[in-house]
């Protein structure tokens, strides 16, 4: 049995409130219950209006008490949440009516007065105990924070948090949502007077079960599972005039930063979103710059240890690569056969032999338009902010030039693809006379190929495991990338081979 987790909190005022509610919602999310205590006139309503609020990412969001509606919905941007009153519940079966028994699923549900039906408070839970403190002055609380079962984790670790902002010196900084992405971490923008910074969540976390092999997805495809690889590759793109975020402070026992905001301008313009020809051409420019270095297998990280990047090795990339058969082929009603599964594992292996036998570089992984920051203010490839490279493996060059030329997000004519690739072999052949640019086209295609099957598969997971379906209208964009590069004489059998057994993605 867990032991719950606790502490306490003073609140001087309303912002003081505000400031815990949107600390608490970095660090919950669906499927969490927050249950508010306390008595009438205690600020259970306003605790709660708070995070909606946040979530929201709008202070001025409606947010009416629930007192006699009982329960409201809210559909906010990172998930659904349910804001329920209890006060007038007298029986605990009324909570069949009201949609609270069983407690819905996919949703963060906040309860007020949870006293009026204790035996129906799931075990794990994070309970907020409100009380009156005069003498702090007329409008002041304090919170008794008590996480239970699991929850006691996330309890623990918004202590910690709350100590971090405080010894940083941005404890009264006002608190902005930031949009996350497809992994674990959060991020809350910092609002003082002398600027703006970022406060990054990264949790200690593996992807999946030990299935492969004894090691979870993340570690066998070497994704990062704390915040130290970021912290150690940044200052290693910024000692080679990269433009990744300054670190000011850092706990990296609990995986909390405060960065540099490089603000919000991207490389994409229109609706649809297209490239910005200028900034891509940078982006491009900015892998060749960096291709064109020698760099370490080795960084030092905070002082006294290293990090060693790991290799983006041929087994790591089958087992991204085998997402296809585990998740995308299920869903377009495809099983395939022992010696169908066999004969796809054994072409993609020799497939990868060049691409492993070629020079390695930092391959950055996911660079491609949510990950670029404008920075218009530089010259340049100091324009081109880096803000994802956790992941940083060592493998082939052509790897992240697919990333950006055949962007997951956004839809890159063919003609702009040809044409920054020329761009980034002419940069590359300018440094380096032995350059061949057949033989990069051709590794250029293979991984494409490679990253393009594995992102059909990731997408299918995103879906299916993670609750999030959004991620399926990116398939047939990866679907037309995919064929660009089966087109390649080198992947003529692994053409004839998907031809006959990868339906494409519903449109």
């Amino acid at each position: 049995m867990i032991a719950p987790a606790t502490f306490s909190v003073a609140l001087h005022n309303e912002t003081a409130t505000a400031q815990l509610m949107a600390d608490l919602a970095l660090l919950v999310g669906p499927g969490d219950v927050i249950t508010l205590s306390g008595d009438l006139g205690a600020g259970k309503t306003a605790a709660a209006r708070a995070m909606i609020r946040y979530l929201a990412g709008d202070e001025t969001f409606e947010v009416p008490s629930p007192t006699f509606t009982l329960v409201q919905g809210y559909e906010l941007p990172p998930f659904p949440v349910l804001h329920a009153d209890l006060y007038r519940v007298e029986n605990e079966s009324e909570l069949d009516e009201i949609g609270l028994s069983p407690l819905p699923d996919a949703t963060l549900v906040l309860i007020e007065w949870p006293e009026r039906a204790p035996s129906a408070m799931p075990d794990d839970r994070i309970e907020i105990a409100l009380t009156h403190r005069p003498a702090l002055g007329s409008t002041a609380r304090a919170a008794d924070i008590t996480g239970y079962g699991k929850a006691a984790a996330q309890v623990t670790r918004l202590k910690a948090l709350r100590g971090f902002l405080d010894t940083s010196g941005y404890a009264d900084a006002t608190r902005r949502r930031m949009a996350g992405d497809a992994s674990t971490r959060s991020y809350a923008r910092l609002v003082r007077d002398d600027g703006i910074v970022i406060l990054m969540n990264f949790p200690q976390r593996s992807d999946g079960a030990a299935l492969y092999d004894g090691k979870s997805y993340s570690a066998a495809v070497h994704l990062a599972e704390n915040v130290r690889p970021f912290v150690a590759i940044d200052e290693g793109l910024r000692a080679r005039n990269i433009s990744a975020p300054v670190i000011h402070h850092s706990d990296l026992a609990h995986g909390f930063l405060i960065t540099e905001d490089f603000g919000s301008e991207g490389v994409i313009e229109g609706d649809p979103p297209r490239p910005i020809s200028e900034r891509y051409e940078a982006a491009t420019d900015m892998l060749a710059a960096l291709h064109a270095q020698t760099l370490p297998e080795t960084l030092p990280l905070d002082g006294q240890t290293t990090y060693t990047i790991p290799v983006f090795d041929t087994e790591a990339l089958l087992i991204e690569i085998g997402l296809m058969p585990e998740w995308y082929l299920p869903d377009r009603g495809v099983e395939l056969s022992e010696d169908k599964r066999a004969e796809f594992y054994a072409m993609w292996r020799a497939l990868l032999q060049k691409p492993m036998a070629a020079a390695k570089t930092w391959v950055l992984r996911d660079y491609h338009s949510p990950n670029i920051i404008w920075l218009a203010d530089r010259t340049g490839i100091a324009r081109v902010g880096v803000i994802d490279f956790q992941d940083t493996v060592l493998g082939p060059k052509s790897y992240d030039v697919v990333s950006l030329l055949q962007d997951a997000r956004i839809d890159v004519p063919e003609s702009v693809e040809l044409t920054l690739l020329s761009r980034y072999i002419k940069a590359r052949r300018a440094e380096d006379a032995g350059f061949d640019p057949a033989a990069f086209a051709e590794l250029y295609a293979i991984m494409s190929a490679q990253r393009n099957t594995r992102l059909l598969g990731t997408f299918a997971r995103l879906n299916r495991r993670d609750g999030k379906p959004h991620y399926l209208r990116h398939q047939p964009r990866i679907w037309t990338y995919l064929q660009r590069s089966l087109a390649h004489p080198a992947l003529a059998h692994l053409r004839d081979w998907y031809l006959a057994n990868v339906p494409p993605p519903r449109s």
